[in-house]
């Protein structure tokens, strides 16, 4: 192990993990609130993932865009409206194991110009806007995790890691989790999501 300030480095072979260097994939999700307080979610169809539930309006950050430019893009390409970059509001950021890491993060976008209307409809059945203490049962459990934590008003969360309780301990984070917080249920491999 190493010592470089707070933290505790530990080297690869210690802890189990592969050697190469891995890219981090990217997304965005889209946390559209209207006037009346609720969210828009669209219900997926056809994609191979989460078929048959809904998530937010949401999509992979392409090479050479940041995270606010691939918001835009997705609104523009998913919904058809105009986001301005001052309108994206970064929320969360949840760290996951799909597709081998990915970053997931969540922008609120309270303002935008145009009518939200289902510009994919071979990949959602139809969009809905739900309040956020009333959702439905058949949300994508990551989505659901990721908006429990903005709720909880944490930016950070890892989600679905198995080793993650040990990998706080390890990194020298506080294992005892803040008053309000809270772990969903388990249901999937991406239940157990934790707040750093």
């Amino acid at each position: 192990m190493n010592q470089k300030g707070p933290v505790t480095m530990m080297s690869s072979a210690a802890h189990g993990s592969d050697t190469r260097t891995h890219k981090l994939f990217g997304d965005v999700q889209l946390l559209l609130i209207d006037p009346a307080g609720r969210a828009l979610f669209g219900l997926r169809r056809n994609t191979g993932l989460k078929d048959g539930e809904y998530n937010l309006p949401a999509g992979h950050m392409e090479a050479g865009e940041s995270a606010i430019q691939a918001a835009i893009r997705e609104a523009r390409e998913e919904l058809g409206i105009v986001i301005a970059p001052e309108d994206v509001e970064f929320a969360h950021v949840m760290h996951s194991p799909l597709s081998g890491g990915r970053a997931s993060f969540f922008f609120r976008i309270r303002q935008w110009k145009g009518i939200p209307a289902n510009r994919e409809p071979q990949k959602c059945s139809e969009l809905h806007w739900f309040h956020l203490d009333r959702l439905p049962k058949a949300v994508v459990s990551y989505c659901r995790a990721g908006l429990e934590q903005i709720a909880d008003g944490s930016p950070f969360s890892v989600c679905g890691w198995e080793s993650q309780p040990q990998t706080r301990r390890v990194a020298g984070l506080p294992t005892k989790r803040r008053k309000g917080t809270r772990t969903p249920a388990p249901k999937s491999a991406f239940a157990h999501c934790t707040a750093a």
